[in-house]
């Protein structure tokens, strides 16, 4: 038995433990795969334990050692691959590459050194990713895929050259090939992860670690046999991964609850604070170059009917839905949210007019004219928006936000449209407002 091999063991186990308890309060889209990945490596250690045993027990068990240390990395490296939940070919290249990896090791540790399975064991690295390119590379032509081609043929050609050398042949092969997984990983989690957290710099810098192990190391026993590195010097760049991964997920929480302290839950848009924010800085801007900022109220017509008809979780799609339809209406420069059950506001910034608003407002309208198809049901729905003008008809943001209300409010509730004083007594001015009914068509007050 290799007891060496037991604290790294127990080590791994409870830094896997740790990150399978941080993964489950945080389910991110990596960390189902990290966790698979960890739970190989543990794998690894644990048949490091008996890989001292005499004859095929030990051979296997460095073989179960070997693959699962390359398979976790290949895991790793699947995981952070941005389009592999929409493609299937990088899950082909993932079961292709794990294929080769047991064919070749298989071959190494049961076979003859100089086996001619050697060759199309080596050949079947370059060639599984290759293939797959070729034939996804119209619904697939990402620079990740590319890098990983070229990495895994370059390997396919180490391994050709190296593998039938004397004495360390295949050493120098299976040293390759953990080399070219883990710098794989550290290539694709540096382009998954570009942000300068600590959880990013500490994952990626522990695979480009990792990764140099399986370098130095031969090189070190090559030309620097006398000096003695222990065991857990090389195990360390697993660590550093380790507690990177656990960062990241703790960042991610963090990111995710500021998200949802900002954003509303059912849409995604911004929540009235959020709103609130947005506004007082574009007044501040208008303020500062003399331009003009629009707010629009927009009250849906007839939610309430949606909602008892049937029922609230069509409603909560339909407010879905006029989210996304309203949000692609503007520009990114401008602001839609959501600040009441079915109440929406949007800040145009500047370049914006009088009359570019009035033109929103009413596409904005016209988005909601067509009956929206909501699963099997079809709802429509029609909308009341006021509209106020910074400075026209406002100079600071709660008067704005009255303003824009009161318009809404009015026309909503029957006000006449040809009359602005009636809806602003303190504020009167001649900027029209603009309703929808459940009707077809939409209405704009000149």
């Amino acid at each position: 038995m290799n007891w060496s091999a037991l604290p790294d063991l127990a080590a791994v186990g409870l830094l896997t433990g740790a990150f399978a308890s941080v993964a489950r309060r945080n389910q991110s889209d990596n960390s189902d795969g990290w966790l698979i990945g960890w739970l190989l490596i543990a794998l690894h250690f644990a048949a490091s334990l008996f890989q001292n045993l005499p004859g095929a027990a030990g051979n296997g068990a460095q073989l179960v050692s070997i693959v699962a240390l390359a398979s976790g990395g290949l895991v790793f490296t699947w995981a952070s691959v941005p389009y592999r939940r929409k493609q299937s070919s990088s899950r082909w290249i993932l079961f292709g590459l794990l294929a080769a990896t047991i064919l070749y090791v298989s071959v190494a540790f049961f076979a003859p050194s100089t086996s001619w399975m050697l060759v199309p064991a080596a050949v079947l690295f370059g060639l599984v990713p290759l293939v797959v390119t070729i034939v996804a590379i119209r619904k697939v032509n990402h620079p990740l895929r590319w890098v990983a081609l070229l990495l895994f043929m370059g390997l396919s050609v180490y391994l050709l050259v190296v593998q039938y050398r004397p004495n360390d042949g295949l050493y120098l092969a299976l040293n390759a090939i953990l080399f070219t997984v883990y710098f794989g990983c550290c290539i694709h989690f540096g382009y998954a992860y570009r942000r300068s957290s600590a959880g990013s710099v500490i994952t990626i810098f522990g695979f480009l670690a990792w990764a140099s192990v399986f370098v130095v190391g031969p090189f070190m026993q090559r030309n620097f046999s006398a000096i003695h590195v222990e065991g857990e010097v090389w195990n360390l760049p697993k660590y550093l991964v380790a507690v990177g991964m656990i960062l990241l997920l703790l960042e991610d929480q963090v990111e995710h609850n500021r998200h949802l302290a900002l954003h509303d839950h059912l849409t995604g848009l911004p929540n009235r604070r959020l709103y609130q924010d947005r506004l007082a800085n574009a007044l501040e801007r208008a303020r500062r170059s003399e331009s003009n900022t629009a707010l629009l109220v927009v009250d849906l017509n007839g939610f309430k009917l949606v909602n008892d008809t049937f029922g609230h979780h069509v409603g909560d799609l339909v407010l879905q839905r006029v989210g996304e339809l309203f949000s692609s209406r503007v520009r990114r420069s401008d602001t839609v949210a959501r600040t009441g059950g079915d109440e929406f506001t949007i800040i145009l910034e500047d370049p914006t007019s009088p009359t570019a608003a009035k033109h929103v407002a009413a596409s904005l309208l016209h988005l909601l004219d067509q009956p929206l198809l909501i699963g099997d049901n079809t709802v429509r729905i029609g909308a009341s928006v006021g509209i106020a003008i910074f400075p026209e008809d406002a100079r600071d943001m709660e008067s704005l936000c009255i303003a824009a209300d009161l318009r809404m409010y009015n026309i909503k509730h029957g006000a006449q449209e040809d009359d602005p004083a009636a809806a602003f007594p303190a504020t009167a001015g001649s900027f029209p407002v603009l309703k929808q009914g459940m009707k077809p068509g939409f209405q704009v007050a000149e």
